[in-house]
């Protein structure tokens, strides 16, 4: 059984390899190379790109997709994570993805189901293919991953997306730096990276800028004396992204706060790379699915 419950583990050559597959994927059209099968997108949490672009991506295999919504179902009345893991198993999937506040979801969900289990972001632990979709990014647009400096700017302790940069993308040779207030940088660093709380002493050194929206929803707004204040240290504006190398980009893995870590002029420039990360997730996820199907068969 193949799944992807977590980045840790995956040396260079599998990351690569993933990647690589997705390329393949870029601009290709609708196929019928899993028809009959069937995928589900176990969201116990909003999303809008993560859940849209995995669904996109099973369509475009040809699979089948059931999506599951907890306010529409028994979870609403009390049902346990387990039962509703091991109903859905029962009714008939081939891949699971699993989206959940809970930190080791994708984990119990992948120890309780006899198909495989894809992370769709749980908790403030992981979002594997958001990762993967980043790196793939970058690898298009500079035409490589390793020597790359990447500040990572934002509310990094309650940020999933972070913790999967951090444990995937130094194997692929990129150079991170952790930027923000104290209160949004980790209290221990295991990954040796750099910190900062000065984002315009960074700005000339990296080329890329990677924004973090505050995790409200986690309680890491009370943290900061103020919305304002942040923005005004830590928000992407023109003046920063002057002070940036010429080639430098900026990035955001969604949903934006606009006026608060990116301004509207960043979010929609040239230099922006967030719609490309969107759109790269439905071959990087066809990429981690068709794994998914071809181990789980």
């Amino acid at each position: 059984m193949s799944g992807l419950v977590t980045l840790h583990g995956l040396g260079r050559e599998r990351l690569t390899g993933i990647l690589d597959k997705a390329e393949g994927y870029v601009g290709r059209g609708p196929s019928t190379d899993f028809s009959g099968a069937t995928v589900t997108n176990a969201f116990f949490e909003p999303s809008t790109r993560t859940r849209l672009s995995f669904e996109r991506a099973a369509h475009r295999l040809g699979a089948h997709v059931m999506s599951f919504s907890p306010e529409l179902s028994s979870a609403s009345k009390g049902e346990s994570f387990k039962d509703t893991i091991l109903t859905l198993t029962a009714i008939g999937t081939d891949v699971l993805i699993v989206r959940h506040r809970l930190a080791d979801a994708a984990a119990l969900a992948a120890g309780w189901s006899a198909r495989p289990v894809i992370n769709g972001g749980v908790g403030s632990r992981e979002h594997p293919t958001q990762t993967l979709i980043d790196a793939l990014t970058l690898r298009q647009e500079f035409g490589r991953l390793d020597g790359l400096r990447m500040a990572i700017v934002g509310d990094i302790r309650g940020s999933r997306v972070a913790r999967g940069h951090l444990i995937a993308l130094p194997t692929m040779g990129v150079e991170l730096t952790l930027v923000g207030p104290t209160p949004f940088l980790p209290q221990e660093n295991p990954w040796g990276v750099r910190t900062s709380t000065d984002l315009d002493d960074e700005l000339g050194d990296v080329d890329v800028v990677y924004l973090l929206r505050i995790q409200a929803e986690r309680g890491s707004a009370a943290t900061i004396p103020s919305i304002a204040g942040y923005a005004r240290r830590y928000g992407m504006n023109a003046e920063r992204l002057s002070m940036m190398k010429p080639t430098g980009v900026v990035m955001h893995p969604g949903p934006m706060n606009r006026g608060v870590e990116i301004d509207d002029s960043i979010a929609d420039g040239e230099r922006s790379l967030v719609l490309r990360q969107v759109a790269n997730g439905v071959p990087v996820r066809m990429a981690v699915i068709t794994e998914a199907l071809e181990g789980g068969r």
